[in-house]
């Protein structure tokens, strides 16, 4: 018996793995129950590799730039500038999709220039069907929106900048 179940639990992960390839997922986690004291805890992830490699390409692209010209280097190195870092950035706390606005047709929660207090609504992140308010963290002036209407978000990526 703990022999089927064993090739069990490994089709059972190699089918999680395929779902989570299928649909595009970063993690998926599962517990199963067998009975008493017996249970099969999985959790399957990937990493994604967009993050990683922009922030380590971007510093050795702009040094020999810096050294050829240190006085023109200084406007692209700000405007290229991980956003994530900026001390006013507000990131994703899931991944899913970015709303803007409560409903297509109605007006967008937030726009560059306006003032939002702590708690305000900046936008609506989707996840498994559920539309999760993104409240404001502080109160301040949004300076940027980083995504645009309906565009699908990872955990930790910015979504606008408020000072």
């Amino acid at each position: 018996m703990t022999n089927k179940s064993h090739e069990a639990d490994v089709a059972f992960i190699k089918a999680l793995a395929e779902l989570l390839r299928e649909n595009d997922l970063t993690e998926l986690q599962v517990k199963r129950d067998y009975g008493d004291d017996d249970s099969l805890n999985v959790r399957v992830s990937r990493q994604t590799a967009i993050a990683a490699p922009v922030q380590v390409a971007m510093p050795a692209a702009a040094a020999p730039v810096a050294a050829a010209a240190p006085a023109a280097a200084a406007a692209p190195a700000a405007a290229s500038e991980d956003p994530a870092s900026h001390p006013g950035a507000v990131t994703s706390p899931m991944v899913g999709t970015v709303y803007l606005q409560a409903e297509p047709g109605s007006p967008a929660f937030i726009s560059v220039g306006q003032q939002v207090s702590e708690g305000d609504t900046l936008l609506i992140v989707e996840a498994m069907k559920t539309m999760n308010h993104i409240p404001a963290p502080k109160s301040g002036t949004v300076k940027r929106i980083l995504v645009e209407d309906g565009a699908a978000v990872e955990f930790g990526t910015p979504l606008a900048i408020i000072e």
